[in-house]
């Protein structure tokens, strides 16, 4: 393709929700995209926009929040908004969503003291805190993408299984309906505990509980990422200028290896 490839980022409500690191998300789709001479737009999706700036992203980045922070953004995010977002994502229009975003997209999320925030509906998902006597899920994190296609397009871009490492911090449990799954567990709690399942994948939205940020640990999702972005928007299967990724690739063998799991993956 001979004109210039540009992609618009939309962040959403950066000053809300942007806990632990997840703000580096929205940088490493920037960097590995600068890197391929693609031109990049951030762009805050915040109480300041209005529906029309949602109409223009290419990839939408959610980080996560506390309960306040989520309620305000349900207050705002709604009408023409919500239903943009929402036409974006059921079109194809890729995006990563950490914690309390993926939370907005689901049914409900019901807080620690029982007040439900409903969300947008586009995910079959409910998320419940079960209070302070239960403890939270903290701790670093490994699970297996398997979700379809998107396991498969990975591995034939990276030509591995991919394996995603991360760290998770959430007291509510997400529990999953008629959607399907990211990954399986392999170290740590995931959605719930209890299931073995982490995140969800729907069309070409990604959701997890894994902080970190996610994108810096496993760049193979930040490429698949652009490479979706730039498909869905120009209508051509673009190939992506390679990266240098061996001091990531070896950062990664380093902590697979502190943890024990180098041998098992």
């Amino acid at each position: 393709m001979s004109q210039k490839l540009i992609l618009n980022i939309g962040w959403l409500y950066p000053n809300l929700m942007s806990t632990y690191g997840d703000r580096g998300n929205v940088i490493c789709l920037q960097r590995r995209s600068q890197w391929r001479n693609i031109l990049v737009n951030i762009i805050p999706l915040d109480q300041k926009v209005d529906a029309s700036c949602f109409s223009k992203i290419d990839i939408v980045v959610g980080g996560g929040a506390q309960d306040r922070q989520q309620e305000i953004v349900m207050r705002d995010l709604k009408g023409a908004k919500a239903e943009m977002l929402k036409f974006k994502l059921d079109k194809g229009t890729p995006g990563v969503f950490t914690c309390a975003s993926p939370q907005l997209l689901g049914h409900y999320y019901e807080s620690a003291s029982g007040q439900r925030i409903n969300g947008l509906g586009l995910l079959d998902i409910v998320t419940k805190h079960s209070g302070s006597n239960i403890s939270r899920c903290v701790g670093n994190m490994v699970f297996q993408i398997t979700a379809s296609p998107l396991a498969e397009e990975i591995k034939q871009m990276s030509g591995e299984n991919p394996f995603v490492i991360g760290f998770e911090n959430h007291g509510g449990r997400t529990y999953l309906g008629n959607v399907q799954s990211l990954g399986k567990i392999i170290l740590g709690y995931g959605n719930n505990g209890e299931d073995g399942c982490e995140g969800v994948f729907y069309r070409h939205a990604i959701a997890t509980y894994s902080h970190g940020p996610l994108l810096a640990k496993n760049s193979f999702i930040t490429d698949w990422l652009i490479k979706t972005a730039l498909k869905e928007k120009y209508q051509e299967d673009i190939t992506l200028i390679n990266i240098d990724d061996n001091l990531e690739k070896q950062a990664r063998k380093t902590i697979l290896k502190k943890l024990k799991l180098f041998s098992s993956i």
